[in-house]
């Protein structure tokens, strides 16, 4: 059984796009796609219904929604099998519901009801913060959301934390076609230098050798399952969530890991992945580790 493409829709202009982008995906995957709106997004948003003539202008609006975006889902792509549904639930509960029989969810980076001056709306990053299966917030520009780059970035994690993130990275690379850019950020810590050039070179040459070591690690078995997946694997001197925005510019998908521990509440996403959820420059994948 193959599980669809979950897409989260409200109309906005952030969650056509995602729509456009779950098309071109699901094409590449040959996958079905499911198309869903959340009836009580508006309470999320802005406020219950007060009463039975609002209830029912949001039921007809929530079928609009539905069928506005699958006809566009159709237009795109007419191959692609797409089907829609009208959640009795807030936008988040039904998303994270949805998630337990998807492949992938898909968010805009805003709904109807955010600020416009927001960088990433609640919904998504409450989704991604949260989902037990990998989650793409569709974002960036257009060179990224076309996907002209034909370059996937992976920014490497631990071999313990990272394995599903890689796998999904290579996954979404050999559907491509395209190079993967796999990059492992490190840093020297500031008591280990020292004022003399030469003695402080063998910290910094310690810490990238650790990191070039972990990176061999982590791609070793996806490598071997997907020999036909071009691989350019780099380690760099930094922050990696500032590495990674810097270098989203130049790719038309940026994946990292985000753990899942049990018993946590809360959102579950780390630094670089909340970083890459407000600036990159292209569609953001968070790819859940469970713990």
């Amino acid at each position: 059984m193959t599980f669809p493409l979950v897409v989260g829709v409200d109309g906005s202009d952030g969650s056509l796009l995602a729509v456009d982008w779950a098309v071109d995906e699901a094409a590449r995957l040959d996958a079905p796609l499911r198309l869903v709106y959340a009836s009580r997004w508006e309470r999320y948003e802005a406020g219950a219904p007060s009463d039975n003539l609002e209830r029912s202008s949001g039921r007809v609006l929530a079928e609009h929604i539905v069928a506005s975006a699958a006809e566009r889902a159709a237009r795109r792509n007419p191959e692609v099998k797409a089907t829609t549904d009208i959640l009795p639930d807030d936008a988040v509960d039904a998303l994270l519901h949805e998630g337990n029989n998807a492949s992938v969810l898909v968010t805009g980076s805003r709904g109807r009801g955010e600020l416009k001056g927001l960088l990433l709306g609640s919904v998504g990053l409450a989704v991604a913060g949260r989902a037990q299966c990998p989650v793409i917030v569709v974002r960036g520009d257009k060179a990224g959301l076309a996907g002209i780059h034909e370059r996937i970035l992976l920014g490497a994690g631990d071999p313990a934390t990272g394995a599903e993130a890689v796998r999904f990275a290579f996954r979404e690379a050999e559907a491509r076609g395209c190079t993967l850019d796999v990059v492992r950020a490190w840093r020297c810590p500031a008591y280990e230098g020292t004022d003399h050039s030469a003695l402080a070179e063998e910290p910094a040459r310690h810490h990238e050798q650790r990191a070039s070591a972990l990176l061999d690690v982590l791609l070793h078995d996806a490598m071997a399952d997907h020999p036909n997946v071009r691989v350019r694997s780099v380690t760099v001197e930094g922050p990696a969530h500032r590495i990674l925005v810097n270098r989203s510019a130049a790719a038309d998908l940026v994946i990292v890991g985000a753990e899942r521990r049990h018993g946590r509440i809360g959102l579950q996403i780390g630094r670089v992945g909340h970083a890459l959820l407000h600036h990159a420059d292209c569609p953001v994948a968070i790819v859940p580790q469970t713990l």
